[in-house]
């Protein structure tokens, strides 16, 4: 075996393995400037966070079999952070910030074998993000702050350690521990794998902890029970809301009030009723401009006696004006004439003569 440094970074080779030592160098990203034929690379206690430039960094390593990333920032696995290390057998990244696991974050790796998680800050994690580990046998989650592991009975272990998280020993942790039991994996320091809670359950095993399947039926029962019925009354409730409309009480009698119109109904009637009103002045203006001249200039006075002959010239042109009906004789025009005539009074005001007349045939 021969031992060299390289760029300051340590190089064991071996007739099939390349060893590079780089850890505690106080890094913020993965290097490059080392072998792309490395197999075992140890970035241990550094400042590596796993973002973008470190996932196009490590595509280079195309013959990696172990790396060792412990120990560093990562604070999120996100999604094909290893895809192009497909001999990966070996995967380290415990004790560091990691609380999100994206699904597919260790998609490519069809190689890997151990994967360890342990001392970080996961809160929830699915068994579908293992689902791409097809040769994957054993898995470290111990010290993270799990309290339920939903995990499929197709999942396959020979060891998996799950110490010292907050377990709830309820029906969430059910498919766990049927799991634990019914598959040949082994679950290491089981001892320190206890029921943090309910406070009945606590310092139990997570694998022996009394948590009934019918129970669990009953329970998930009742909440879709409650789901549907809550669904259902908000339902009920928006098509009653919908169907009816505020009621008005008056004269105890209830009155269905009718919805308010919208702004541009009523912006369109204000509109049509603006252009009905000027055809309808404009009409009348037309038809009848005698009678529109009266009722625009007219005002309430008395005639005085030098206005006399005037107006009764303005009213003799007026009546002209009139179209003279079918059925009128010249006897009917004279007779209206000689009704309508205007003498001047001594008082100075015009005598109205058919209103005397009128008067004497009703006395």
């Amino acid at each position: 075996m021969d031992k060299s440094s390289v760029n300051g970074f340590y190089i064991l080779i071996s007739k099939k393995l390349v060893t590079c030592e780089a850890s505690g160098k106080n890094l913020s990203n993965i290097p490059t400037n080392i072998s792309q034929n490395v197999t075992i690379l140890s970035l241990k206690n550094n400042k590596i966070t796993l973002k973008d430039i470190d996932k196009e960094n490590l595509r280079i390593f195309i013959k990696l079999t172990e790396l060792y990333l412990n120990e560093n920032m990562i604070t999120a696995l996100y999604n094909n952070s290893f895809c192009n290390l497909t001999k990966l057998v070996i995967l380290d990244i415990s004790s560091n910030h990691i609380s999100t696991v994206h699904k597919t974050a260790f998609a490519g790796l069809n190689q890997l074998s151990v994967l360890n998680l342990s001392y970080n800050m996961i809160t929830q994690l699915d068994s579908d993000i293992f689902t791409s580990l097809k040769s994957l046998t054993a898995l470290n989650l111990q010290y993270n702050s799990l309290k339920y592991f939903h995990i499929k009975s197709s999942f396959k272990l020979v060891k998996i350690v799950l110490a010292g998280n907050p377990w709830t020993c309820s029906c969430d942790l059910l498919d766990l521990q049927i799991w634990l039991t019914a598959s040949n994996v082994t679950m290491e320091n089981e001892n320190n794998t206890t029921c943090m809670f309910p406070n009945t359950k606590e310092k139990s095993s997570i694998k022996t902890a009394a948590i009934q399947p019918a129970d669990c039926k009953i329970e998930q029962a009742s909440l879709e029970n409650t789901v549907t019925s809550t669904s259902a009354i908000k339902l009920k409730s928006s098509v009653f809301l919908t169907a009816r409309t505020p009621n008005i009480t008056e004269n105890n009698r209830t009155h269905a009030e009718l919805p308010l119109p919208g702004k541009s109904w009523t912006f369109l009637a204000g509109v049509l009723g603006f252009v009905l009103s000027i055809t309808l002045l404009i009409f009348m203006a037309a038809k009848c401009p005698t009678w529109y001249r009266y009722l625009i200039s007219y005002s309430h006075r008395h005639l005085e006696e030098n206005d006399s002959e005037m107006s009764e010239q303005e009213f003799s042109a007026d009546m002209s004006s009139f179209p003279t009906l079918l059925d009128t004789n010249n006897e009917d025009q004279i007779s209206f004439e000689k009704i309508h005539t205007f003498t001047p009074g001594e008082d100075g005001f015009i005598e109205d003569k058919y209103i005397d007349s009128y008067v004497t045939e009703e006395s």
